[in-house]
C-alpha cells in the first residue's frame, strides 16, 4: 500500500488542478459578473456599456503578442463600414459649436448630467489647436487636419465616418463609436466634422 501513496497524491493533485482549470470563456464571464456587481448606474453613465457586442469581443481575443490576422481586421471594417448612417444633405455643422462638443470635457461619465447632451472629450486623446496647452496623445494630432488632408467633400464624409464609427477605419480601434453607440448626436458630429474641416476654424490655422 505504501507503494501507491506517491501515485494516489498525484492522482489528487491532478484532480485538484483540473477542478481549477476554467476556459476562457468561463473567465470572461467571471470577470464580467464581478464588474456589474461593483458598477453602479449613473448620470450619464449606464451599466450597458459593460456589455460588448460581437465586434468588441472580437477585438477582445487579441491583445498583448496574439496579433489580430489580417483577414479578420479586414472583415471588422468591412462589417462596421456598413453600420455608418450618414446624413442626407451637408455633412458639415458649426465649427464653433464643434468646438465646444470638442472641449467639453464630458461625456458618458457618471457626474455628467443625463439631460444634457454628451460631449466629445476629443482633447483628451487628441490635440485640436496650436493654442492647446494641454491634450492627450492616444490619438494622432488633428492640428491642421483639412488644411493637409484638403476641404474635400471625401475628406468630410470620411471625418464623418471616422467619428460616427471608428472601427470602420481602424479594427479594434480605441477611438469610441461616437454615431453607432450613440454617444454623439448628428449634429454635434456634423458640428465636429466643421472643427475638423472648415478653414475658418482654429484646427486649420
Amino acid at each position: 500500500m505504501k507503494n501507491n501513496i506517491p501515485a494516489i497524491a498525484a492522482a489528487a493533485l491532478l484532480l485538484a488542478g483540473c477542478a481549477a482549470m476554467v476556459s476562457d470563456e468561463q473567465r470572461s464571464a467571471q470577470a464580467l459578473a464581478v464588474m456589474k456587481s461593483s458598477f453602479k448606474e449613473r448620470g450619464q453613465a449606464k451599466l450597458d456599456r459593460l456589455n460588448q457586442d460581437e465586434m468588441q469581443r472580437q477585438c477582445s481575443q487579441y491583445f498583448g503578442e496574439k496579433k489580430m490576422p489580417k483577414e479578420v481586421g479586414e472583415r471588422i471594417e468591412k462589417e462596421q463600414l456598413a453600420l455608418i448612417k450618414y446624413p442626407s444633405g451637408s455633412l458639415i455643422g458649426d465649427w464653433k459649436e464643434g468646438e465646444r462638443v470638442a472641449q467639453s470635457g464630458v461625456g458618458k461619465q457618471f457626474s455628467d448630467d443625463p439631460a444634457r447632451p454628451a460631449g466629445g472629450n476629443c482633447y483628451a486623446c487628441h490635440q485640436l489647436s496650436k493654442a492647446e496647452l494641454s491634450y492627450g496623445t492616444i490619438g494622432p494630432s488633428l492640428y491642421n487636419f483639412g488644411k493637409l488632408r484638403g476641404f474635400t467633400p471625401d475628406m468630410q464624409k470620411y471625418a464623418y465616418g471616422k467619428i460616427y464609427n471608428a472601427e470602420a477605419f481602424s479594427a479594434c480601434s480605441n477611438m469610441p463609436r461616437f454615431g453607432h453607440a450613440g454617444i454623439l448626436t448628428e449634429k454635434q458630429i456634423k458640428d465636429l466634422v466643421a472643427l475638423l474641416m472648415d478653414p475658418k476654424s482654429p484646427v486649420n490655422q
